[in-house]
């Protein structure tokens, strides 16, 4: 039994009474193993195809996230039984989730310290992440220990988080019901228990349809009879077929076919590399991001998108004007004063924001010139007058300086004129005073 969440999707009995949130009805907790499979409807249509993956690059991406995850279980000496748990959850989690948004490998460390805490085998995060460290580097060369630096710090937080993530999303519904001991248990109801390679070779198949999906499509109990069925048929055992005995234990030949088609596709695939399947998923992840922003109408810097709607710009355009003058061809300034009609003014049409925006600027920009003009206009009229005051001022300082010399000069004059008739009359006096003394 699996524990369920609070969900208006899953299937409760009439009789319950859930509480109704918004527009949907949500139930109490409800006990279930169904609840782990996935329908249809979701199979065709996942979150990473949503966001732009390609089927076969979403399917690389779990045979390659499972395959870690088993080979790293083999490395931390985990059961068989915990490694299938790790591959299961992150089958589920992926099905709701997207390996756009959500790195696979951080996500595969947390189902391994996950399902190593499930099955009672519990590891240290720090195991898991040097175990995957190792397995990256790959097996011809040689080894290099992690460093503990900030990133190693950093990705210990990011798969605590992805732990915490997985059981979020799962609603902490995270117990798997494995075939192994269901087809032990067939095998001994069609008396061919003491075959080893026959139930070894189950064992085989059952272990590599976990990179699959069908631990989440079907039920553990069509696993173990798809899983017997292709082993007897590899091996060339017969079993009984009249009535087949699979109808006995209520699985259809439709179900255990789909299983062994799953199955083999997966012997017939190239091995998954990892570096370009790293590479396709960087590369959507930045087309949606620029996608994003091209719906916010922002550029992938984040600076808004002006220039996409309408041709706007807060660029400064080229001066046409010069404090409200316009230059002419030969180099001189002469007063400009255009108006732009307003698009409110067109009847039958109605301005947009852009528009209004931009009439608001012609405006602001039109009342600024305009005074500017009438500051200029003030301050040459100013400059006029004081450099008219200075030259009236020059002017009769020079003629009251003019005049000022002339009256000295005047003076002058009858000073010496004075001077020379009053020697004169002395001289006279004295030539007749001599002439009267002889």
């Amino acid at each position: 039994m699996s524990l369920g969440v609070l969900s208006p999707h899953m299937n409760t009995p009439a009789n319950i009474q859930g509480i109704l949130i918004g527009d949907k009805v949500y139930s109490e907790v409800f006990l279930a193993i169904d609840s782990s499979i996935i329908p249809e409807e979701s199979l065709s249509s996942t979150p990473s195809m949503l966001d732009g993956l390609d089927h076969e690059t979403e399917t690389d991406l779990r045979i390659l996230g499972c395959e870690l995850i088993q080979s790293a279980g083999i490395l931390l000496r985990l059961p068989q039984v915990a490694m299938a748990t790790g591959q299961v959850l992150f089958q589920r989690f992926f099905y709701s989730k997207s390996f756009i948004k959500h790195s696979f490998e951080i996500f595969a460390m947390a189902c391994v310290n996950l399902a190593s805490k499930i099955e009672e085998s519990p590891r240290r995060v720090r195991d898991v992440i040097n175990v995957f460290h190792h397995l990256k580097q790959g097996k011809g060369k040689k080894s290099t220990p992690l460093v503990l630096d900030q990133n190693y710090i950093n990705t210990k937080n990011q798969v605590i988080k992805a732990e915490r993530r997985i059981l979020k999303e799962l609603g902490f519904c995270v117990h798997v019901k494995h075939p192994h001991k269901i087809i032990v248990m067939y095998l001994q109801v069609l008396e061919c228990e003491k075959n080893q390679m026959l139930v070894q070779t189950a064992w085989n198949y059952m272990n590599d349809a976990l990179r699959t999906n069908v631990f989440v499509r079907f039920e553990p109990e069509t696993i173990a009879c798809a899983c017997i069925y292709l082993a007897a048929r590899v091996l060339q055992i017969p079993l009984p077929f009249k009535p087949h005995w699979y109808l006995v234990f209520g699985v259809t030949k439709e179900d255990i076919k789909e299983i062994c088609i799953s199955t083999m596709k997966l012997y017939s695939r190239e091995k998954p590399n990892s570096e370009q399947l790293e590479k396709r998923v960087e590369k959507r992840k930045v087309a949606l991001e620029e996608a994003r922003l091209k719906a916010k109408g922002q550029n992938p810097n984040g600076t808004p998108a002006l220039a996409a709607i309408g041709g706007f710009s807060p660029a400064s355009k080229p001066c046409k004007f010069l404090f409200g003058f316009r230059r002419s061809h030969s180099g001189t300034y002469s007063s400009q004063s255009s108006h732009s009609p307003s698009p409110r003014q067109h009847k039958g049409r109605r301005a947009s924001p852009i528009t209004q925006l931009r009439t608001e600027r012609d405006r602001q920009s039109e009342s600024s010139r305009n005074s500017n003009k009438r500051r200029q206009s003030r301050s040459r009229t100013r400059s006029n007058s004081r450099e008219r005051g200075r030259d009236r001022d020059h002017v009769k300082h020079k003629h009251d300086r003019g005049h000022h010399w002339d009256h000295r000069e005047r003076d002058c004059d009858r000073s010496r004129d004075h001077g020379r008739s009053k020697h004169q009359s002395r001289s006279h006096s004295g030539h007749s005073h001599s002439r009267h003394k002889r």
